[in-house]
């Protein structure tokens, strides 16, 4: 029996990874802005799921709420950074107050979670971090630019941490969706307000992503299921068909710019 941490629980993802725990026997200690919509879960739950309120932008909260965390099951064995939102705007549209908000839950949030977790599991010599990134933290995409940037710094700040870590137990996975269908594009999307000099932008990636369906996103929850499962977790999950191809594409024109620069780069020493 696992003990999870989770935060974002209280919908999408987050409370989907919640009833896969919860179904695979596990106790979960779920996080939410508004723990009352867990309620039904709990209920239901046979003592296996605690819920605390946390804002993830709380540093000495969410070392509070940590500590309280390990103390409800004695332990801590998978952490899921998944609290988070999206937001829509060019570069240029995007206001200060949006800008530090997105960075201060998407990317100081599983900060603050992450350090406090980290005494907690090497402790015990052993645990899970999961870092809920996206396709987005791989790719940038226009009008997008401070989602990626929330992303991209995860994905770095993941990828030191799990060289710091390997040696004490501990496993780092950056899980990277591509867009499901839950509500990330409704209540979890904020929108900046729009200039019409990046009309044009937004029309072309409208048509570009017309045809596209959202995926399944019980199918990402029985990801991480398989993900905890495995003995030789990767540094990286990429979750979703079509966007494995575009992403791949991406890294072999990336190469090969690289390499068409290559004298250039080399003689600058």
């Amino acid at each position: 029996m696992r003990t999870w941490f989770i935060t974002g629980a209280g919908r999408g993802l987050g409370r989907l990874v919640v009833e896969h725990a919860l179904r695979a026997g596990d106790n979960v200690v779920g996080t939410a802005r508004r723990p009352e919509v867990l309620e039904d879960l709990v209920n239901a739950s046979e003592g296996r799921l605690v819920v605390l309120p946390l804002d993830v932008t709380d540093r000495s909260t969410v070392f509070t709420t940590v500590e309280k965390a390990a103390e409800v099951f004695g332990r801590i064995d998978v952490v899921v950074n998944n609290a988070g939102f999206g937001l829509m705007g060019a570069v240029e549209e995007v206001g200060e107050a949006d800008a530090r908000a997105i960075m201060e839950t998407n990317f100081f949030g599983a900060l603050w979670v992450t350090q406090a977790v980290l005494p907690v599991l090497r402790k015990q010599g052993e645990g899970r971090i999961l870092q809920m990134s996206s396709v987005s933290g791989l790719m940038a995409v226009p009008t997008m630019g401070l989602y990626n940037a929330s992303k991209f710094a995860l994905e770095g700040l993941s990828d030191a941490l799990a060289q710091e870590v390997e040696g004490l137990g501990i496993h780092v996975t950056l899980v990277e969706p591509r867009v499901y269908a839950t509500d990330f594009m409704g209540a979890s999307l904020k929108m900046s307000p729009l200039s019409p000099a990046y009309d044009p932008v937004r029309a072309a990636l409208m048509a570009k992503y017309a045809d596209g369906v959202p995926g399944d996103p019980v199918k990402v929850a029985e990801a991480v299921l398989e993900l905890v499962a495995s003995d030789a977790p990767p540094r990286r999950l990429l979750l979703g068909d079509g966007d494995f191809d575009v992403i791949m594409e991406l890294h072999r024109d990336r190469v090969a710019e690289w390499r068409a620069w290559e004298s250039v780069s080399r003689a600058a020493g």
